[in-house]
């Protein structure tokens, strides 16, 4: 009767809720914690995953030794408890079980008076018959305290060690066994001895029990403790931030970064804000351009208030000032505008009333583009800008991935000097396409989302060939030549300055300034931004991956060697005027809209030499065709342009659209 009324007391306990909330926590590649959020009361929580099994042995010995075999109440312990309290006129041990420890922690109730301690009882005799031992065990482990508002094995494990509890020492082991029941032991700054003591007396208890040798104990007692506390990780902390403001309801998230990467390239962006001045932010984006993982994203020099440290720069729209040029040349060169080596005049010109100027002042007169492009001169570009239009840049840089944004709504000239918004990130996401040959995938950081790929920005043949002209660059001073293709940039005003490169693997961005937008006097990419940049690639990996070969239809020609129509660079109307007998393409006219909805249009030729061969967007589509009337296979949609060369190398072109 009496078993009868003490079941029925057991069954209508009232549980507390078991399931606890614990910190959403962001990983790395490898599952390496990046940053971990605090629960709803500020409380370090954390799942606590895999751990040690020998420190899980050496807590059930030394707490709990029947823990396997009792029903959530030990007799024996609880009348050992009483003797010793009895003989010695105090507490000397508990009697407490590690489920009844369980049921303490769960309902965070007292401890010493009988009415808890009977509550206690009844709780711990309820999750027994409730749930399995090993879920008791793991929410004793979550919910130890550990100090503050440090809860649970793993929580404490990082706290104490900085390491995850999966591998822990004997000593390891024997603190975070003791410090549950050891407060005063459980701030190594203020307490050193106490901690010590209550780490040595799990060691001698586990000695005389034969369950640690002499041995083991020795070394054990000799290894030093912790003279502070770790700090909990918070890398790539603006990154965290927007995953889980993508997704509110996620506990977990894994990304494609690397935590030792990412930590170092934290380290060297506050450097880099540090020696820039006050005020001074900076921004860094690496990623693998093969794949498209993001291996590293830092948002400014650190997560505080100082110099808005809580903007992340990765993301915000800034001019990308003279970032983009390579993106024009690359085009021009598809479009049989340029080639490498023609040349190009760098000298006063007018567009309506658009005249643009060169950063220092100068005129170059005749340069080869490939010069043009390394002393980053803005005459040459807006030149091939204006001949191509700046719709075919924005049209690109929206297929590589890119969200540019135009302050005035429509694209003029100067948007190949800077005069659009663009974020680092794109920036980065644009210059993975360019080593990835003309098209990349997209570069992503969550590695539960499925990977995809840009769309072109240019042909092979001219990522390439924009690839080499900025291997050929002057790299800072001390920096190797050769290794690495970037690019420089300063914006108007000095409020932007940038450094974006790539090797054989990988591809950086580097972005410094003020957040605010005011100007940085004084400040040029060149001498700010590109030495981080050659610095971040010093700090990725030992050594730099070689860059790819020329395409197989790369033509590798000097200026003279070139075709008459590529030797020297002319505007588009008045492009072969001054060639005799050249080819004229009569259908169809530059600026038509036609239908390409049979696979194919006919092309009509007049004057030229043949054999003819016609290039789409730079590609070879026909070659060595007699006739003049041609019927040439179409396959894209929207702005195409249409090159035809005779036998003498003469040409002529069209842009049309195609629907």
């Amino acid at each position: 009767m009496a078993r009868d009324r003490l079941d029925a007391w057991i069954d209508a306990t009232v549980l507390p809720p078991v399931l606890a909330d614990t910190g959403v926590e962001m990983r790395d590649r490898n599952g390496k914690l990046l940053r971990v959020y605090q629960v709803g009361n500020g409380i370090w929580r954390l799942d606590h995953g895999p751990v040690d099994p020998g420190f899980v042995a050496m807590l059930v010995r030394y707490e709990d030794k029947r823990f396997y075999h009792h029903s959530g109440v030990d007799p024996l312990a609880m009348l050992r408890a009483a003797g010793q309290a009895l003989r010695h006129g105090k507490t000397v041990s508990g009697g407490s079980t590690l489920t009844m420890q369980v049921a303490r922690l769960i309902e965070d109730g007292p401890t010493g008076r009988w009415a808890g301690k009977l509550r206690q009882i009844r709780v711990a005799l309820a999750l027994e018959r409730r749930l399995p031992k090993e879920r008791i065990l793991s929410l004793y482990l979550q919910h130890a305290p550990y100090g503050g508002n440090v809860e649970g094995v793993r929580a404490a494990s990082l706290a104490w060690f900085g390491k995850e509890p999966r591998r822990l020492t004997a000593a390891q082991s024997a603190l975070l066994v003791a410090l549950p029941q050891a407060p005063e032991a459980r701030r190594p700054d203020r307490n050193m001895d106490a901690s010590k003591s209550a780490r040595d007396r799990v060691l001698h208890r586990l000695a005389e029990q034969g369950i640690l040798s002499t041995a083991d104990v020795r070394a054990a007692l000799s290894e030093p403790l912790p003279t502070a506390l770790h700090g909990f990780p918070q890398l790539a902390p603006h990154l965290a931030d927007r995953m889980r403001a993508e997704d509110p309801t996620a506990r977990q998230f894994d990304t494609t970064l690397d935590a030792d990467i990412q930590r170092r390239m934290e380290a060297l962006v506050a450097e880099a804000a540090r020696k820039a001045g006050g005020r001074v932010s900076a921004a860094l984006v690496a990623a693998d351009h093969q794949t498209g993982e993001i291996l590293v994203s830092v948002g400014s020099p650190a997560y505080q208030p100082a110099r808005q440290g809580f903007v992340d720069m990765t993301r915000a729209l800034r001019s990308p000032g003279s970032t983009l040029k390579p993106f024009v040349y690359g085009l021009a060169f598809d479009q049989g505008l340029a080639h490498p080596e023609t040349l190009i005049q760098d000298s006063p010109v007018m567009f309506g009333r658009y005249a643009p100027r060169n950063f220092d002042g100068q005129f170059r007169g005749e340069v080869r583009v490939r010069e043009a492009l390394q002393l980053s001169l803005n005459i040459p570009v807006v030149r091939l800008t204006e001949a191509m239009g700046p719709v075919r840049l924005m049209a690109a840089l929206t297929r590589g991935g890119a969200s540019a944004r135009l302050p005035s709504g429509s694209p003029g000239l100067a948007v190949a000097l800077g005069g659009v918004g663009i974020s680092l990130n794109d920036l980065v996401q644009l210059y993975a396409g360019l080593a990835q040959g003309g098209q990349g995938p997209l570069l992503w950081y969550d590695r539960t989302q499925p990977r995809t790929t840009s769309g072109r920005i240019m042909s092979d043949v001219a990522a390439w060939q924009v690839g080499n002209i900025l291997a050929g660059l002057i790299p800072p001073p001390g920096a190797r030549q050769g290794v690495l293709a970037y690019k420089t940039g300063t914006s108007y005003g000095h409020r932007d300055t940038w450094a974006i490169g790539y090797d054989g693997n990988h591809v950086i961005g580097v972005w410094l300034g003020r957040p605010d937008g005011t100007p940085v006097p004084g400040a040029f990419g060149g001498d700010v931004a590109a030495p981080v940049l050659f610095e971040a690639f010093g700090r990725l990996k030992p050594d730099f991956s070689p860059l790819p070969p020329p395409p197989p239809a790369t033509l590798l020609l000097g200026s003279a060697e070139l075709p008459p129509p590529l030797q020297r660079f002319r505007p588009r109307n008045a492009a072969f005027d001054e060639i005799p007998n050249a080819p004229q393409l009569l259908f169809p006219p530059d600026g038509a809209a036609l239908s390409a909805e049979d696979g194919e249009i006919t092309l009509k030729l007049r004057g030229g030499a043949a054999p003819f061969s016609v290039l789409v967007n730079g590609e070879p589509v026909v070659t060595k065709s007699p006739l003049r009337e041609i019927a040439m296979p179409v396959t894209g949609r929207g702005f195409t342009t249409l090159l035809v060369l005779d036998a003498k190398g003469q040409a002529d072109r069209a842009t049309v659209t195609l629907r």
